[in-house]
């Protein structure tokens, strides 16, 4: 087997397994049996198994990170170089959710296996989301232009918020449609990101809570 075929099949047969079995259940030796190759093969190419979920995490995660700034370069560019705060925030959870919702897209390795990467905190993940936030930093600085009267802190937990809402979406699918008895339509995946927009575009547009002053006071006189 040709090195770059032997690369493929073994990066092919991680992601079929993780997606359908999760990271801590599979093994090398499940791999290299899923992929026809021997181990000595997964070694030389990448070295160990946190590599191999690496690869297959930062490859996924490139396709979905240049459709983001993809989206945010034209809305910036429309707006002449200030775009709308809820086109921002549907460049930066659109993608994620079109990418891991819906019936077709929910079917597939590389849904299923970015699914996996959102419920199961594996160390080699971990790592790379908190090393890679580049992309995020030019969604924050496109935000703070949307939004000149905010903070900064403001706009990045705004940030956070938005994503959050999105990844738990992801993670919960399953039971917020047993929940809702079916009346949440997970699979209208554009109705999902339009709700996921309005209520981050809300959070970060009301006027600021003006109730945290007085509470701290209430928990100051209660003592």
């Amino acid at each position: 087997m040709a090195s770059d075929h032997t690369r493929s099949a073994i990066l092919a047969a991680a992601e079929r397994l993780y997606a359908d079995r999760g990271f801590g259940d599979v093994t090398l030796r499940d791999i290299v049996a899923e992929a026809g190759v021997n181990l000595a093969a997964v070694n030389y190419h990448f070295g160990s198994k946190d590599e191999l979920i690496a690869e297959l995490f930062v490859t996924r995660s490139i396709a979905t990170n240049r459709e983001r700034l993809r989206e945010l370069k034209a809305a910036e560019e429309d707006g002449g170089g200030r775009a709308p705060i809820e086109v921002i925030l549907r460049a930066l959870v659109g993608p994620t959710l079109r990418g891991c919702l819906g019936p077709e897209n929910q079917r597939s390795t590389a849904a299923r296996f970015m699914i996996r990467a959102s419920i199961e905190s594996v160390p080699p993940i971990r790592r790379i989301k908190n090393r890679e936030i580049d992309h995020l930093r030019k969604f924050a600085g496109a935000m703070r232009r949307s939004l000149p009267d905010r903070s900064d802190v403001d706009i990045y937990w705004g940030l956070n918020f938005a994503l959050a809402m999105a990844h738990h979406t992801i993670r919960e699918s399953e039971r917020l449609t047993k929940l809702s008895e079916g009346k949440c339509d997970l699979d209208d995946v554009e109705d999902v990101v339009d709700r996921v927009v309005s209520v981050a575009t809300m959070a970060l547009t009301a006027g600021k809570a003006e109730a945290k002053a007085p509470a701290r006071a209430l928990a100051r006189d209660a003592r």
